[in-house]
């Protein structure tokens, strides 16, 4: 795993304000079905950062909508319908994954749709984000025709429609290592961010593709919080650095 320090991620932004260019940025924040201390937690490191929240919408409650009524820069996404893994033991866990029928998988996010409308109205943007960032390579040509404008899963797009008027804008640092259930480390982190400014900058990523850090507030133990604080406080401080609401990531 390729590792960075603060001075690389310094480094690399002057390298895009050198270049005349602003790297943009955007945060995604997993798994969210109730108001929590984390999610306390979590919005106050955000100080008004945008911020796109994936909620859970089957188990989700209406006093979480209560809770982000006073946050105007929190952007809801769909979070799949449940969060139930559905592929078999031997295989990598998903709930959208191939391992059931197309149309009844469309069934449960419609319906998540509807649930995610009704409790959070227009906050509720129209993107899917599969839990597990996986799911069936036979949905995402019939995403858009079920009402969704776009998707977010994780590692460089391969391309920014992965069908006609669906926009992909994944995510590139994860900062929980999933083995341990702990904060990655701040070298691995931050080689996560500085790779994919660096390949968008060098034109071996999609320029356009803002990077994105994904969070998972219920996990986040003290040491990623205390990552999360300096880089927001450092990228708000540099000129070539600003992060997106999901709204205008995913415009087209």
């Amino acid at each position: 795993m390729t590792t960075a320090d603060w001075s690389d991620l310094e480094g690399e932004l002057d390298l895009w304000r050198q270049a005349g260019r602003c790297a943009t940025l955007w945060w995604r924040d997993d798994d969210a079905v109730r108001p929590t201390p984390a999610l306390d937690r979590l919005i106050a490191l955000a100080d008004g950062l945008p911020l796109a929240l994936a909620v859970i919408p089957e188990p989700a409650v209406e006093a979480l909508a209560q809770r982000l009524a006073a946050c105007p820069a929190i952007t809801v996404l769909q979070h799949g319908w449940r969060h139930v893994n559905h592929a078999p033991p031997d295989e990598k866990k998903a709930e959208l994954g191939p391992h059931r029928p197309t149309d009844a998988m469309l069934d449960e996010l419609a319906a998540g749709r509807r649930r995610l409308a009704a409790l959070f109205g227009r906050r509720a943007i129209a993107v899917l984000t599969p839990p597990w960032n996986r799911m069936s390579a036979a949905l995402v040509p019939r995403l858009r025709g079920a009402g969704y404008a776009g998707l977010s899963t994780a590692g460089a797009r391969r391309q920014a429609e992965p069908s006609p008027g669906l926009r992909q804008v994944n995510t590139h640092a994860d900062l929980i290592a999933w083995r341990s259930g702990r904060f990655v480390g701040t070298a691995p982190a931050l080689g996560l961010i500085v790779a994919h400014l660096a390949a968008r900058r060098t034109g071996t990523a999609d320029a356009d593709e803002p990077t994105g850090l994904l969070t998972h507030h219920l996990v986040m133990d003290g040491e990623g919080e205390i990552f999360v604080a300096r880089l927001v406080a450092l990228t708000r401080a540099h000129a070539a650095a600003r992060w997106l609401a999901a709204s205008e990531a995913f415009a087209a």
